[in-house]
This record gives structure tokens, sequence and C-alpha cells, in this order.
């Protein structure tokens, strides 16, 4: 979201806490071509009845890509419909617009349904080349019974007499009924905009964590029956408040992670076919030149990744406007520090910049990977025209178009005055108060090649192939049970830690003292119906002591590891699912008491999963049988070495 009157968007807010994080990246290609050498300046002719037909719900990821349900590729084409997440600027009447963001007041729905009707809206939605929508909101929005005032839906009058809630249902209807995927973004908890101190800075601003969760569930339940809405975006653009920074793990009331592990496993047992966007940190730090401040993004992710009960539904998002900056807020004067903008940047330290910050997470077969949405980006198109922005535009949709990288353009809709000029020039469309449009599509528009450059740029299409996963389990300060299965039954291991695989996985690898695992699903034998065996002592260890001198806990024969459980960091138990088949049983060791034990290639060995910490790993045609560890030695009873097995 960018900040009112102003060329610039918003105080966006983030730290710098994470220049240890090792970034293994997939290299990003240099931009190509030009902005000079661009001449798009239509999309590819669309229409609600051919986009209806052209997917099919719901939505999921593989790899890097989300895919529709007939596993083919659906590239998020998106744009930001804004206004229910309010526009009201915090001071002064309420009632006076000149009090809101541009000018604008959007009675706390989506802008533009007092100036056009909806169906005429949506037809410029097609004709920008979009084939999806974030729709922001308040959490204010489940509580409001006010009734939105007659002014505020002119054009739309079949929405006379609802509530902001009521009018979203509507909303929503209309656009998954002409074709579009909607996916609800949690924008703000009041209606406040935007965008440093307002109130909004965190989930639980305002509002309890349970409460944030259970507004989510309540509208996930609500559109559950309507397969194209597709999405669950959990929050935008935490940043710093007064007193707090957020944090990506450390387990407290501030930890975006963890919370954000929480809400999206809580929407998924409820309403399983959603996808669960999860945006990075937008700012930590105070933003003066002498005290630690920056702009983390997805960067934590190369280290402390999120597993979801679904692991096909996760995907990650990140903002980029050029005015802020790895290290810099965006805002001028008070407050800023004289750290570059993204805009500053060298085109080869942006490419860098960007991959670093965020397409590093689409590098294939490490725990973090996922598709990344760039839910928000954008830029003044008509008027006093910045020249640093617009080469910075046209650089940035060139990544995007080289990466062949999901997207969302902010925002879609704003009021022209009576003159016609409109009042956020960043809008792509805009409506005079009679309806009368000025868009990216019409004259005038700088944006305009660059944007069809990039909604009709070459990429991925068609059928995506299934690719293995490995996802973490973290149990640093907690259980982290992401096991439908093991989720409905009792406490498996009272008073110790716990993680369990999805139910889709197995356990193949443990860090040692840290008390993290890694699961997979390549080569996933399938499970047997016979119950899960929890081991607490050396009753299955058979066929001969496979670690002489040391504590050992081994799965019965023809299962596998998919748990574990710690005291301390310490091994307490680990569980075992039945096999659907009889699994090998030649042995072999895989010793990390003195240092990592991984396999060479294959899976996620080209990141780090427990950083610090000795990482002991099967191979991917291996099951892990079982795990050794003892208390000699001043060892504590962390995991030394694993038993892997064959699978065939």
């Amino acid at each position: 979201m960018r900040t009112l009157r102003t060329t610039r968007p918003a105080m966006r807010r983030i730290p710098a806490l994470l220049a240890t994080a090792t970034l293994l990246a997939v290299a990003v290609p240099a931009a190509e071509a030009s902005p000079q050498a661009v001449t798009a300046t239509t999309a590819t002719p669309q229409t609600g009845e051919r986009l209806a037909a052209s997917w099919t719900a719901p939505l999921s990821t593989r790899g890097r890509y989300v895919v529709d349900a007939d596993g083919d590729r659906f590239k998020l084409k998106s744009g930001n419909w804004a206004g229910a997440q309010g526009t009201y600027e915090g001071s002064g009447d309420i009632a006076d617009v000149t009090n809101h963001q541009a000018d604008q007041n959007s009675y706390n729905i989506p802008l533009g349904l007092d100036r056009k009707p909806i169906d005429q809206i949506l037809a410029d939605f097609h004709a920008l080349g979009l084939n999806s929508i974030r729709l922001p909101f308040a959490n204010a929005m489940m509580r409001d019974t006010t009734i939105v005032p007659d002014r505020a839906v002119a054009a739309n009058p079949q929405l006379k007499g609802k509530t902001p809630l009521q009018v979203i249902d509507a909303v929503v209807q209309e656009l998954t009924d002409d074709g579009f995927a909607v996916i609800l973004n949690n924008h703000t908890t009041t209606y406040r905009f935007c965008c440093g101190l307002d109130g909004n800075e965190r989930w639980n601003s305002g509002q309890s964590t349970q409460q944030w969760i259970d507004d989510w569930v309540f509208l996930a339940k609500r559109y559950q029956n309507n397969k194209r809405v597709v999405g669950a975006d959990l929050r935008n653009e935490v940043r710093r408040d007064t007193w707090n920074d957020p944090n990506w793990g450390w387990g407290n009331d501030h930890d975006l992670n963890k919370a954000l592990e929480e809400a999206g496993n809580a929407i998924l047992r409820a309403v399983p076919d959603l996808l669960i966007v999860m945006e990075g940190i937008n700012w930590q730090g105070i933003p003066t030149d002498i005290t630690p401040h920056g702009r983390p993004t997805l960067t934590p992710v190369a280290t402390l990744s999120n597993t979801l009960v679904h692991s096909d539904k996760l995907v990650y998002a990140a903002h980029f406007y050029g005015y802020t900056g790895p290290n810099h807020t965006g805002a001028t004067g008070t407050g800023e520090t004289h750290d570059p903008r993204y805009e500053d940047l060298s085109p080869e330290d942006l490419v860098k910049v960007v991959n670093d910050q965020a397409l590093f997470v689409t590098r294939a077969g490490q725990h973090f990977t996922a598709p990344v949405w760039i839910s928000e980006f954008g830029a003044g198109g008509r008027g006093d025209l910045d020249a640093k922005e617009r080469d910075w535009f046209g650089r940035f949709t060139d990544i995007l178009v080289n990466n062949d990288t999901d997207f969302a353009i902010w925002p879609l809709v704003g009021w022209s005055n009576a003159s016609g000029t409109p009042q956020d020039t960043w809008a792509m469309v805009s409506y005079r108060a009679d309806g009368t449009r000025l868009g990216a599509m019409d004259a005038g528009d700088w944006r305009t090649p660059h944007w069809y450059k990039l909604v009709d740029a070459p990429g991925r299409t068609g059928q995506v192939a299934r690719t293995p996963r490995w996802n973490m389990l973290n149990l640093d300060y907690g259980d982290y049970d992401v096991s439908a299965t093991m989720l409905a039954k009792p406490d498996w291991s009272p008073g110790n830690r716990k993680g369990n695989c999805p139910d889709t996985q197995r356990l193949v690898g443990l860090g040692r003292s840290d008390s993290r695992g890694l699961c997979t699903d390549i080569a996933q034998p399938a499970k047997g119906t016979g119950a899960w065996t929890v081991v607490t002592d050396e009753r299955y260890v058979t066929g001969g002591d496979w670690a002489s001198g040391y504590n050992k806990l081994q799965c019965p024969a023809n299962s596998f590891a998919v748990g574990y459980s710690v005291k301390d960091n310490a091994m307490a138990a680990l569980l075992c699912a039945p096999a659907a088949t009889a699994l090998p049983t030649a042995n072999r060791l895989a010793w990390f008491d003195k240092g990592d034990n991984r396999p060479a290639t294959g899976g996620s060995t080209a990141s780090d999963w427990a950083p610090g910490y000795y990482k002991g790993q099967c191979a991917d045609d291996e099951y892990l049988a079982g795990v050794a560890y003892t208390w000699k030695w001043s060892h504590y009873g962390v995991p030394d070495a694993l038993l892997c097995r064959k699978l065939a």
C-alpha cells in the first residue's frame, strides 16, 4: 500500500538483521529489453467467458509454480482492487474527503462502485489482461454493521442497504462469476490508511492473534463454496510499531513466522482448498543513519521456511516500490536515511537485491521452494513524471518478465477529478464522477508498454509436473505439528516438544542440538492402515546393535519415521508410520556428531535448514528408520546418528 497525496508510496518498515543468512539463490537474468525498446500497447483480448473457461479451481502449487486443478500453470497476473482496507488518514473530520487518501473516500468498500457499474469495471480489468484480483480488507469489516451510504454505490444501486462485508460478498461473486481468481488480503486491522505508525503495524496490533485467526477462519468458511476464491493473503506489510520490531522465528508474540504458520494451518484445517500467501517482514529497526534498520522481506526464509498441513498450498509474497529500498522506508525528510532506494540501484544491483530479498525462494529442490508473488509494485503513470521512477519501473518489470514471476500491480482503481485528472496517478484506471474512464489502456500513460510487455510476456504454460518437496520442522520454541492425522489425536509425547511431517511426507533429516528436522515426499512409500507407533526405548532394535554404546530409537519393521519429540534438545521419542508394503532392512549409518552428513546431491542440500548446527540427512532413496544418541561424553542426549535404509 502506498501513502497518500504524493507521487511516492508509503513508509514501509523493515530491518537488517538477516545479513548472516546464506542466500543460495538462482541466478536472475539481467534485463534484456530497455524501456525504449518496449512497444506493446494492448493486452491479449480477454472476456469473462474465456477467462472462466481457461482454468479450473481450486489452485495449488508445484515447485515454484501455481497450478490449477488440472495441473496447468496459472500465473497470477493480478491487480489490487483497494478500498475495503479503508482510506481515512487518521486525522480531521472523517466525512471530509480531503482527509482520505488522494482525496478518495472509499467508505470502506472497493473504490469506483460510486462511479461505474461493476460489470464495466470488470471489463476494464479484462482489458488490462488480468486473471486475478487481490482484494484488501480490514478486520474492522467483520464487525461493521454500518450501512454504506447510497452515494458510495451510486453506480451500483443493487448494493444499496448493504454493510461493507455484504458489499464485499457481492463484489467477490461478481469477480468470480466473471472468471477472475480472488485472493483475499488482510491489509489492516482498522480502516485507517496508511502505512507507518497507524495502528495496523502487525497482525496483532489492536487485536489479539486469536481474533485475527478467527477472522480468517470466518472469511474462509464464508466463501468455501466459491472455489474461485482461491487464496488467503494473511497480512500486509508487517512492520515496526513505536517500541517493537516484528521478528522471524523468536517464538514470541511478535514472531511473524509463527503467526503465519498458525493462521495458515487453522485456515487449511477449515477450508483445505485455499492458497496460503505469506508476506515477509516489511520493516524492522529505527530509520536513522546510526541505528539498525532495514527491509528483510523474504530473506529470513532462506534458513527458516514455513510448513503447512497441506504442503502444496504455500505461496510467498513480497513488495517492491522504486521509492523504497533494501534499507530505506520510502520516507522523505523526517525519518529518511541516506540509504539508496531501489530506483537508485544500478541494473545489476537491482537484479541482485530483488533476488536476495525474494526471488531466490523459487530455486528448485530446497526446503523453502515455493512460488513468489510480487503482490505489490507500481508507479505513477500521468502528471508530473519522475525520471528515476520511470527507469526503475521499466527495469523492474523486465526482472519480472525474465523470471516469469507472478505479480499484482498497486492499485487498480482511483478517481479522476472534474477536469479528468487522476487524483491517484498510480491507479491503473481512474473514473470521473460520471464514469468516464482514463486508464493505462488509454493514450498518455507512459506505463502502458511496460505493463503489456509484462502481461503478455512468454512464460511457462500448460502442465507442470509434480516435483518432490522438502519441508522444515522447527521445534525451537514449541510443538510443530503439521500432520492432519496427528492433529486429530491426543498428545503423543506429553511434556515434550514434538514435530510431525505433513501426512504426505516422511522424516529424512535432523539437526544436532537445535531440534530442527527435514521432511520430504520424494519416492514416498505408501502408508499402511495400521496404527502409528511412538518409540521411546530399544524394544524394536532387532538385527544387531547398529550403534554400540548409544541409546537407540528404532521404528518397528516395515515402518518409517514421520515425527520426533525432544526434551530440551535431547531425543525423547520417534513417531513411526506403517508402510503399505515391506521395506528393505539393510542399514546405513549417517553419523553427524562431528560435522554435517548430508547427501552430496538431492534434497535441500544447497540450503541450510539448521544454521550453525550439524545436520544428518538420509539420501533421497532412503527412509529414516532410527536415531542414535547418548548422554556420555557431554553429548546431552542430542541425536548423533541416523539409521538410513533403502526404500527399494
